[in-house]
């Protein structure tokens, strides 16, 4: 998300802390975050005895209510308090737990807005247009913050339908940005699932295809994508309907038996994906891939070069993500 963050030119990151990153300036949507929220009020870790929540309840009274609906609208957010919600999360262990947090704050917010509030306690949603508020204890400050749009950020609203294993948007973006698709490339994801992927690459001149053998997972691909250009058809990742050096991106997120299970070719031989992807790929390819621990061995002995990996916690699992490019010709031969 730093990186989404500085690229826009407009803003600076001035923190990077636990699942979070603190930048100040206008970035518009972010696509990587899972949530984009204002600063609304900060004090010191309110510690773990349960009189913290006292502390946390001043701060809320600090906070300048006019000021924080003003910002964000100017941030194209909504304007004003229809009811207030809140989520909470903390380092270390405590004497009270997230809900004792969120009431205490919540309640004060919700008194001084002069609108109702809803509890996270019994489980159920809070209702629509009500304003998301977040309170986070690091060991170092407390913050209480407020959700710039009407919903989290990582609901798209192209995402009208799932399927098991289908991926988070903002790591799809994060795929998609490593990718660095540019107009008249041709992308393609051989295990598309419900589209995810092929959907975050999206963007003028850009030719997307995917493949997947589950009749499932291309409707809802096909529904995700709406009037997006992506074309999606039936076949196999370990053998695809594809030219050789025919295709500049390849994106993927393959099944390999976590949350899906490999089918096709893919069951008989994992490794086949690999040399497809090595075929398939231009000479200037690119391709951002999941991979498990061993699937980078796998991905090099077919002939490609991982020039980025970054390990990421998915479905309680720990994966790759890679950007593997061809192995060049001199290398081939020094090999």
């Amino acid at each position: 998300m730093s990186t989404e963050i500085l690229r826009t030119g407009s803003a600076c990151v001035e923190s990077v802390g636990h699942r979070e990153v603190g930048f100040r300036g206008t970035v518009g949507r972010l696509r990587t975050a899972d949530d984009v929220f204002l600063v609304a009020a900060r004090g010191a870790d309110v510690g773990r005895r349960r009189d913290g929540l006292r502390a946390l309840a001043r701060l809320a009274r600090d906070v300048d209510l006019g000021s924080a609906a003003r910002a964000r609208a100017a941030l194209g957010g909504p304007g004003g308090f229809a009811g207030v919600e809140v989520s909470a999360s903390f380092l270390g262990r405590r004497n009270f737990n997230r809900f004792d947090v969120e009431d205490a704050v919540g309640r004060v917010l919700a008194e001084r807005a002069g609108v109702p509030y809803h509890s996270r306690r019994d489980g159920t949603a809070p209702p629509d247009g009500y304003a998301g508020w977040r309170v986070t204890l690091d060991g170092t400050r407390a913050s209480v913050l407020l959700r710039v749009g009407e919903r989290p950020a990582h609901r798209r609203a192209y995402k009208v339908e799932s399927v098991p294993g289908t991926l988070h948007p903002p790591v799809a973006a994060a795929m998609a940005q490593l990718a660095e698709v540019r107009p008249g490339h041709r992308v393609v994801d051989p295990c598309c699932g419900a589209g995810t992927l092929l959907i975050e690459a999206a963007g003028p001149g850009v030719s997307l295809e995917g493949f997947d053998l589950d009749t499932g997972a291309l409707r809802a691909a096909a529904r995700n994508a709406g009037g997006a250009p992506v074309r999606v058809r039936r076949g196999d990742a370990g053998a695809l309907p594809v030219d050789d050096r025919s295709v500049d991106r390849v994106l993927c997120n393959p099944p390999w038996g976590v949350q899906v299970g490999a089918r096709g070719r893919l069951a008989e031989r994992p490794a086949r994906l690999w040399r497809e992807i090595a075929r398939v790929l231009a000479e200037d390819g690119r391709a951002v891939v999941l991979v498990p621990d061993d699937g980078l061995v796998r991905a090099v002995e077919s002939g490609l070069v991982p020039v980025f990996a970054q390990r990421l916690s998915l479905f309680g699992s720990r994966v790759t993500v890679a950007v593997l490019e061809l192995r060049t010709p001199g290398a081939r031969r020094r090999s």
